[in-house]
């Protein structure tokens, strides 16, 4: 036992010190190493269809190859394959144009570098964790010739010991030309020039981010309009529902005042006359509570992970925005039992179990699901974005040994610390028929009509957040989407307790999954969304990047709907039972 454990800290001592002498340090000393590594290449309106970037038949330099490790789980599941250049680039050390390598032209590598100019192909590198991109050639007026950018020459500036700065200027382009012609050869070289700048290291990446595009004035205007939506509609709930509750109240004090024969001639409806159904369990609980757990789950997860945002920078760092996701969504796993499990118990529910099951791998197997089969098609292509083998085990081990036991553990606490009914009603034995009522008072209406408002209060941010993700944009704007969380919130609330009310005064008492579909159903206008924004802000194409948008946005979406359904569900909770028990039940 001893052994193991001196194994294992010597294991990770040697990894400590790996990562204590690499450019993770982000110190250089004049004359040492600085590591350019080629990331991917692919092309450039099809940010997420990428490929290694020596798939294409360029050249490595003449140094010894450096192997480099996913170093996070992010980093590995977003496709970086970074691989060394093999060019030779000392801190401080300027390098004179030099050729480094040349590629023999055949029939099928020609035809590579064509088909990659027609396709527009980019390609990334990284030098000290910046990173810089470059156009892999292009074509002439007539669309004719193809030519090839054969030179790169990186300006890199410093500020004392560190990287503040990198430039890169493609130069010397070369014309594709028949392998059976005379100049059947390309040669590729490189030129560096070391520079001091004024840049201070915490504002190296300043650069990279685009204030004109997410300041703008449009999106200030959004915040604000969004904003004056929730006080017109807090104000609105507010008045309406007041008053009419107010008369509700006084309504059914009258009633109570008469003797029963009166009753009996009286013309009694409205929402009190459910008040003996109105808490009886949801149809199918065992799915309704699974999803009202992951609800909550996600909306912990998306508040922890923004508060993360605005805190620590995660975009200066390749993958750790998705690396803190999958952490924080593995760490507050018990919210999901918690919340699913006492609600499960409160409903009557007896096979627990299974309930706890279903709620710890409800998402998780959908967003593995639809992951391994983009991963099938990435495969089919050879992209970079085929998770490997090792990362699918490891995602595996985090659900089975991580977000399970915890799930167990927010499961028991639930059921013991909450999990007993405390309505406020006592609940028939018999339902009660729910009498027949106009068509706007149907469920499926209020279901579809639902969602409207919330979209509204956030597609403008919907289109600055695709943006980000399926174009070149760094989004870092994390306290605007702060706020559009907390609108969001208090617009889906309002929202699903008006609809409640309508759907209860027509003494229909489904309203449990009612809603939480109303709610819901903003992820189906924001997928709708998604295809506006595929077909007329994009010029995507291919198979590929279809598949890639539409599967991972059809994810999104339902994340969102599930989030938003479990918000308009507890508020609408809130508002049901405060309602009901102010009011003297016989």
């Amino acid at each position: 036992m001893f052994k193991t454990i001196s194994k294992v800290i010597l294991f990770l001592s040697l990894l400590l010190l790996r990562a204590g002498c690499d450019e993770h340090e982000h110190s250089y000393e004049d004359g040492e190493e600085v590591v350019l590594w080629m990331n991917t290449v692919g092309p450039y309106h099809n940010r997420q269809e990428t490929y290694e970037y020596f798939s294409l038949p360029f050249c490595r330099g003449p140094k010894s190859s450096i192997g480099h490790y996913h170093e996070t789980l992010g980093e590995a599941l977003l496709g970086v394959e970074l691989e060394f250049s093999g060019l030779d680039i000392d801190f401080k050390g300027d390098v004179a144009k030099t050729e480094y390598c040349s590629v023999e032209l055949t029939e099928e590598k020609i035809q590579a570098f064509v088909y990659s100019v027609k396709s527009h192909y980019w390609y990334q590198m990284y030098i000290d964790d910046l990173p810089v991109w470059g156009i892999v050639g292009e074509i002439d007026e007539a669309g004719d010739n193809h030519y090839i950018w054969t030179h790169k020459k990186l300006d890199i500036g410093y500020n004392g010991k560190q990287i503040v700065d990198v430039n890169l200027t493609s130069e010397s382009k070369v014309m594709l030309n028949h392998p059976k012609e005379s100049n059947n050869k390309l040669s590729f070289s490189y030129e560096v020039k070391f520079h001091p700048s004024t840049i201070k290291f915490k504002d190296r990446f300043d650069k990279y981010l685009d204030p004109n595009f997410f300041q703008h004035r449009i999106h200030w205007f959004s915040i604000f309009n969004s904003f004056m939506m929730v006080i017109f509609l807090v104000g609105l709930v507010s008045m309406i529902l007041m008053r009419t509750l107010r008369k509700d109240y006084a309504r059914y004090s009258k009633e109570d005042d008469l003797d029963d024969m009166e009753k009996d001639l009286g013309d009694e409806y409205g929402w009190k006359q459910v008040h003996g159904d109105v808490f009886r369990p949801a149809s199918n609980a065992m799915l309704f509570s699974a999803l009202v757990g992951t609800g909550y789950h996600i909306s912990i997860v998306s508040l922890c992970v923004i508060t993360f945002a605005i805190i620590g920078e995660l975009y200066t760092e390749r993958g750790s925005l998705l690396s803190t996701a999958i952490f924080v969504f593995a760490a507050t796993s018990p919210v999901n039992g918690y919340f699913g499990g006492s609600l499960y118990a409160r409903m009557g529910g007896k096979v627990w179990i299974r309930q706890m099951l279903l709620g710890a791998f409800l998402m998780p197997s959908i967003v593995c699901g639809m992951a391994f089969f983009i991963n099938f098609i990435a495969i089919y292509y050879h992209a970079s974005r085929a998770i490997p083998f090792a990362t699918m085990v490891a995602v595996t081990c985090i659900c089975i040994f991580v977000i399970l036991p915890l799930n167990l553990v927010g499961t028991v606490l639930g059921r013991n610390l909450a999990g007993t009914p405390d309505y406020p009603c006592r609940i028939n034995a018999v339902p009660r028929p729910i009498p027949e009522k106009k068509w706007f008072m149907e469920p499926s209406v209020i279901v579809v009509l639902g969602g409207v408002l919330p979209f509204g209060s956030i597609f403008i941010e919907m289109y600055f957040i695709f943006t980000s993700f399926w174009a070149y944009k760094i989004y870092y704007v994390y306290g605007f989407m702060l706020l559009v969380f907390i609108i969001l919130t208090i617009v889906t609330i309002c929202v699903t307790i008006v609809c409640t009310y309508f759907l209860l005064n027509a003494e229909d008492y489904r309203w449990q999954w009612t809603s939480f579909l109303a709610a819901g159903s903003t992820a189906g206008y924001v997928y709708m969304y998604s295809f506006y924004y595929f077909f007329f802000k994009t010029k995507m194409y291919g198979f590929f990047q279809t598949s890639f948008y539409f599967g991972y946005m059809a994810l999104f979406s339902l994340a969102l709907g599930i989030m938003c359904g479990t918000i308009g569900y507890a508020g609408t909770s809130l508002f049901v039972r405060k309602i009901y028990s102010t009011v003297k039940i016989d």
